[in-house]
């Protein structure tokens, strides 16, 4: 029953911090991630990482980019594909360089560097949905390009990952399919958006004659996770899936009645757990030797990000203002980063020694990301740009 005296922990923390962070002008995400390194190993150590903290996790952050696809604006999201595109390809080309200098800066191999390179030009904005969420920008044009990019982002990055451990993993043969590799993807849109089309609107108000309780949200929770497991499934993150299933629900005229029901499932005790197991990634134990590293590799991993997606996003036609916020809204690398650098070291594209100090520097982008946001998105700074 220890599980259930996590569940206590996190629950009564995360809302308590939550507090305090708005009380301090911050977004209450900002509260909630500190709380899982304070009750993680590296502070207190009364919650360890388990199956139970994982799975709960994996459902929190599945049900957060379902409500925001069920909160963005499709129309927005066509109209913008150019910047999303433009974002990624930016948040993407100077993190590996990046990344690659700070590694050869520190002694490492040049195959090394470039994984460190892919590794941060990865994305999460499951913590930006969050904070966009909090202060009602979520409809914004900028918002919209961020997800959109996003997705783009997944795709690209998977694709390199692909790539690097074919060739140079622990066992490479050598023989990765690049087109095999990109088909996938290809399916993965093409079936989703099928689906999202001619299916979940017919299957949706099919349930909703059913006379049992709740048919209709329990459906589209049915097609967040399926889409979110196909996704897995097809080398897609299964926030990709979640987002597309949102969005997909989102067209049709049961959206308000699962946003109204879905968003307490979330936020009482999914979301929370999430929050905190990604505070429960950090560890300090030998990051003392590598302080140096550590500094430079989150300095790197913060502004290659921040300014690569700010670039791709001014040559699109953003104001400068608006462009710095689309940067920053991709900073954060969260779950999909932890769960790359974990294959990397698997595959021996990762030192041991350099895991822990690349752990902290991911949860340091996450942590980081929350503040930009809330400087650059408020409303009295920014030229929000409607479509």
């Amino acid at each position: 029953m220890e599980f259930v005296l996590y569940i206590v922990l996190i629950l009564i923390g995360t809302k308590l911090a939550g507090h305090i962070s708005v009380k301090l002008g911050q977004p209450s995400v900002l509260g909630e991630l500190i709380v899982g390194i304070v009750l993680g190993p590296a502070v207190l150590g009364w919650i360890s990482n388990g199956d139970f903290i994982h799975f709960f996790a994996e459902i929190g952050v599945l049900l957060l980019m379902f409500m925001a696809g069920l909160e963005t604006d499709l129309e927005q999201l066509r109209k913008n594909w150019k910047p999303a595109m433009a974002v990624a390809i930016g948040g993407i080309v100077l993190p590996v360089i990046g990344g690659y200098a700070a590694g050869q800066l520190f002694g490492m191999s040049p195959i090394h560097s470039l994984f460190i390179g892919v590794l941060f030009s990865a994305t999460s904005v499951s913590i930006s949905v969050q904070v966009l969420k909090e202060m009602n920008q979520l409809h914004s044009r900028e918002a919209t390009t961020i997800l959109g990019a996003a997705v783009v982002d997944d795709v690209l990055v998977v694709v390199l990952l692909a790539v690097l451990t074919s060739f140079f993993g622990t066992g490479a043969s050598g023989d990765v399919s690049i087109p095999l590799l990109i088909g996938k993807k290809i399916i993965f849109f093409a079936v989703v958006g099928a689906l999202g089309w001619l299916v979940v609107p017919k299957v949706l108000s099919w349930s909703s004659k059913l006379r049992v309780s709740e048919p209709v949200l329990s459906i589209a929770l049915v097609f967040c996770f399926a889409f979110a497991y196909f996704g897995e499934k097809m080398g897609i993150a299964g926030i990709i899936g979640a987002f597309a299933a949102g969005i997909a629900v989102s067209q049709t005229e049961h959206k308000h009645h699962v946003e109204k029901r879905v968003e307490p499932i979330a936020y009482s005790i999914f979301v929370p757990v999430f929050f905190v197991s990604i505070g429960l990634n950090v560890s300090f134990d030998g990051v003392g030797s590598q302080m140096g590293f550590l500094i430079v590799l989150t300095i790197m991993a913060v502004c290659t990000k921040w300014f690569g997606g700010a670039i791709g996003a001014r040559i699109t036609g953003f104001n400068m203002r608006s462009a710095l916020s689309i940067g920053s809204g991709m900073v954060s690398r969260g779950e999909v980063a932890l769960i790359i650098a974990a294959t990397g070291l698997q595959a021996g594209l990762l030192m041991q020694q350099h895991f822990t100090t690349i752990i902290i520097t991911i949860i340091l982008t996450t942590l980081i990301a929350p503040p930009m946001l809330k400087i650059l998105f408020k409303d009295d700074r920014i030229a929000v740009e409607r479509g």
